[in-house]
């Protein structure tokens, strides 16, 4: 059956001859195409000649930053350079100083503060006076439109690359939630502008394709079951927290503790039918949805887009669809306060309503909105306590605000809607900047009130179930002890079995001065500061606002008062665990 020509020996053509004689057509049909794709196939690829030298420098907050990075260098090899990626963590200001091309891709954090691993090297280049004449390069940012300041930190240092001298060879892009497109958009051109022209006019090499990849992630989320959805308050808590577990079985998603995971909710049907309303709409209009074709409005309302998050962006679209004067005027740069306050407690819903009295089309209401993000929750759970599982604490989010209820869309689907035997759409996000030490010897620390405690549940599970003999100190904290103590027969089990050392409790509302974790902290410096000297990590999880910059200032309170340094001392102690990673956050 095998020719003579074949790239076989006489033995394995002999072996093989045998083997496809006993197949039926099927069966050799089926074989036939399992290896076209699992197998490398031959096809045209990037050419031999060198490109030249390329940095791709990233800062990232949640990992995809990261993403993009590895994807851009990988990418750039295929054309030839000598690619490597940067941490900006990793880098000095003056090291750019050598780089002959450079891509830089860095997220925004909140409204215009640079992501956790890229905060010291952000003020460096800020202020540092570093010569980068002869540096060619160019900036992607990645942010979310519902920010004021969306994607600061790729103005900033898109700006700052120029005033040092050196020389942008592809404009900036500024990446919304839903970044893919714009991303591959001005990758595209940033590399054709810094390859040579002999580089990019050389003869195909060849290379090996990779099999097409059926793997479950952000382009094909896993359909998880909902195996348990509780509430973990008591009753007469004003909070509403929840814990649910997922079901992994089938999917080939695995997870580390300090990941987390990615879910794609749906709209409230409620929301959905009120935006038709003040839209004047019925929802059975068929509109375009990118990628997806034509969808009845109502279906694209609740699967598609963020109806919700009022952005200025959302504004000026909805100014081009209705000419309403008021609101052009309420954009110009001289009313920005006026339109802060707008802004301020007001849902998309609140903006047609005022400015379009008369209705929309739908088309031009499908139009202002932009695609619905995912939502990211730190895993609560331990892959080996818990195998093919996946555990998320969710404060449920729901208020009121100019007269009208409000909900959290991601809290409240996975409360209202994703009942147990309902499907949730999910992927992994890995957050390789939260992690347990190598060393499971090493002591740590954990500071995670209310649903901040959801990483460390997984550290502690997965300490125990891996035998690690290093301590493991928990601070935690939320309203009051009888209604809100999270996990509290885990915790105490965890004590009484030592896999928990420590366990240090704050309620606020337990007494009339309100203790905080950071309080907790501060009554146990001394302990704390010696922790830190033999070696301990410490770790954050929780509110960004104001908890994880009140738990830092007192780390650095600690360590002045303890460790009798200056309070500049004290910082550069503080700085030096986080350049060694030993000090890690997880805030949002």
């Amino acid at each position: 059956m095998l020719p003579e020509s074949s790239p076989f020996s006489p033995d394995q053509r002999k072996s093989l001859d045998s083997m496809l004689a006993g197949l039926d057509a099927l069966q050799r049909g089926w074989l036939s195409g399992f290896l076209a794709a699992s197998s490398s196939a031959v096809v045209p690829a990037a050419a031999a000649v060198s490109a030249g030298k390329l940095t791709v420098l990233y800062g990232t907050e949640s990992g995809n930053s990261e993403q993009l990075a590895d994807r851009a260098v990988k990418e750039a090899k295929k054309k030839g350079f000598k690619a490597v990626m940067k941490n900006m963590s990793d880098i000095s200001p003056a090291d750019l100083a050598k780089v002959e091309n450079l891509l830089v891709i860095v997220s925004t954090w909140g409204d215009g503060e640079a992501p956790e691993t890229a905060v010291s090297f952000h003020k460096a280049f800020m202020s540092e006076d570093v010569k980068l004449t002869g540096v060619k390069f160019s900036v992607c940012g990645l942010g979310d439109t519902s920010y004021e300041k969306f994607c600061e930190i790729g103005k900033q240092f898109d700006a700052r690359l120029e005033a040092l001298g050196a020389t942008r060879v592809a404009p900036r892009a500024d990446c919304d939630v839903d970044y893919e497109d714009t991303f591959a958009e001005w990758f595209a051109i940033a590399l054709k502008a810094i390859t040579p022209a002999a580089a990019a006019a050389a003869p195909a090499a060849y290379e090996y394709a990779a099999p097409v990849s059926t793997d479950f992630g952000k382009k094909n989320p896993f359909p998880s079951e909902v195996i348990e959805n509780l509430l973990l308050n008591g009753e007469g808590s004003t909070k509403e927290t929840i814990h649910v577990e997922l079901s992994l079985t089938g999917s080939g998603l695995q997870y580390e503790p300090g990941d987390a995971l990615a879910v794609q909710p749906t709209n409230c049907p409620a929301m959905v039918k009120d935006i038709l309303a003040a839209a004047k709409l019925k929802g059975i209009e068929e509109i375009e949805v990118k990628g997806e074709g034509k969808k009845l409005l109502a279906d694209a309302l609740r699967e598609d887009f963020d109806i919700t998050a009022l952005s200025k962006a959302v504004l000026k679209k909805l100014a081009e669809a209705t000419g309403t004067a008021k609101l052009t005027a309420l954009l110009e740069e001289e009313a920005k306060d006026q339109l802060r306050e707008y802004m301020d407690g007001r849902e998309i819903i609140d903006a047609i309503i005022d400015f379009a009295p008369n209705g929309l089309s739908a088309d031009a209401l499908a139009g202002i909105f932009r695609k619905l993000p995912v939502r990211l929750y730190s895993i609560a759970s331990s892959p080996l306590a818990h195998p093919d599982e996946v555990h998320l604490t969710v404060a449920a989010v729901r208020y009121e605000t100019h007269g009208r209820t409000r909900k959290g869309v991601c809290s409240t689907y996975l409360s209202d809607i994703a009942k147990i035997g309902e499907n949730v759409p999910v992927f992994v996000q890995p957050n390789k900047n939260f992690r347990l030490p190598a060393d499971d010897k090493t002591p740590i620390i954990m500071v995670g009130p209310g649903t901040g405690v959801a990483p460390f549940r997984s550290f502690v599970e997965h300490r125990a179930a891996t035998g690690a003999t290093g301590e493991n100190w928990l601070f935690f904290g939320d309203q009051r002890y009888t209604y809100d103590f999270l996990y509290q027969l885990e915790w105490q089990d965890f004590l009484k079995n030592g896999n928990l050392t420590k366990l240090d409790l704050a309620f606020s509302r337990d007494q009339p001065e309100k203790v905080y974790v950071q309080d907790k902290m501060l009554e146990k410096g001394a302990e704390l500061y010696a922790w830190l000297e033999k070696g301990a990590h410490f770790y954050v999880c929780g509110d960004a606002s104001r908890m994880a910059a009140d738990v830092h200032e007192a780390l650095i309170s600690i360590v002045s008062t303890h460790g009798a340094k200056s309070r500049e001392q004290a910082e550069e102690y503080v700085e030096s665990l986080k350049k060694s990673k030993r000090y890690q956050r997880d805030v949002y």
